[in-house]
């Protein structure tokens, strides 16, 4: 530089423009493969673009919601299981937008990190796309930040937009549940994104608890500590769907 000091670069602060660049290679056939005909725009555009099927609907209402993963992600760091946290993610979202008699659209990710790494940042969001396409839902963008000195080594944060669909008059509001109605129950397929702090502390000799990740205690059935606490949170939206072509939407409450 003419003024004598010295030039820097991203690279200098930390910030690895080839390895979003890599991840990005990594993960585009897994996200287009979530289109539909709805989806405009290709990755890369600075906002995505979705075309509401005015057809399907008689009055459309548009449903969001925004989540994270919680403290489970420092599960997944631990064991170096990326994947299931980004299923995690979309499952929950649908499920909070189900709950209002919602059905996936579309779906946007933040995933944040101090030193991204490519492939454990495209097992993530290639574990998204999975459960995008499983859920009928398009992963139609997102956001990959790489922020020195924001995250220690190895940590990252992960959170998610959703937006859905409903019919005006079938929103479930629970303001016209009575007695006398048939409450349906639903097994869980494990602690999903809730209470980790409290589980990693009670579990996890790092936390301070009695048993390491690999480790298979008997009253989990032969599956180690990692395979419970990653187990993947369940979408409901197949089951709610199968009450729904039974009953009606108009019974569910």
């Amino acid at each position: 530089m003419a003024d004598g000091r010295t030039p820097h670069s991203y690279a200098d602060a930390g910030v690895d423009i080839d390895a979003g660049e890599k991840t990005v290679g990594r993960i585009k056939s897994a996200v287009r493969s979530t289109f539909n005909a709805n989806v405009l725009t290709d990755l890369g555009a600075f906002g995505g673009f979705y075309a509401l099927d005015t057809a399907r609907h008689r009055q459309p209402v548009l449903v969001a919601s925004t989540d994270g993963v919680g403290t489970k992600l420092s599960v997944a760091s631990l064991a170096r299981r990326f994947g299931s946290v980004g299923g995690d993610l979309v499952n929950h979202c649908t499920n909070d937008i189900l709950c209002c008699g919602a059905e996936p659209l579309f779906f946007l990710d933040y995933y944040a990190t101090g030193k991204l790494d490519p492939e454990s940042a495209a097992a993530t969001i290639i574990g998204m796309a999975d459960a995008c396409r499983d859920n009928g839902c398009a992963l139609i963008g997102g956001e990959t930040a790489e922020m020195p000195g924001m995250y220690r080594d190895g940590d990252f944060d992960l959170a998610g937009t959703i937006v859905g669909s409903v019919e005006r008059d079938e929103i479930v509001t629970g303001k016209t549940i009575q007695a006398g109605d048939l409450l349906i129950g639903l097994p869980s397929t494990g602690l999903h994104t809730n209470g980790y702090s409290l589980a990693r502390k009670l579990l996890l000799t790092s936390e301070g608890g009695a048993f390491g990740l690999d480790e298979t205690p008997t009253d989990l059935g032969g599956a180690s500590v990692a395979d419970a606490l990653l187990a993947v949170h369940r979408p409901y939206l197949a089951a709610v769907r199968a009450v729904w072509s039974a009953v009606g939407r108009e019974t569910v409450r």
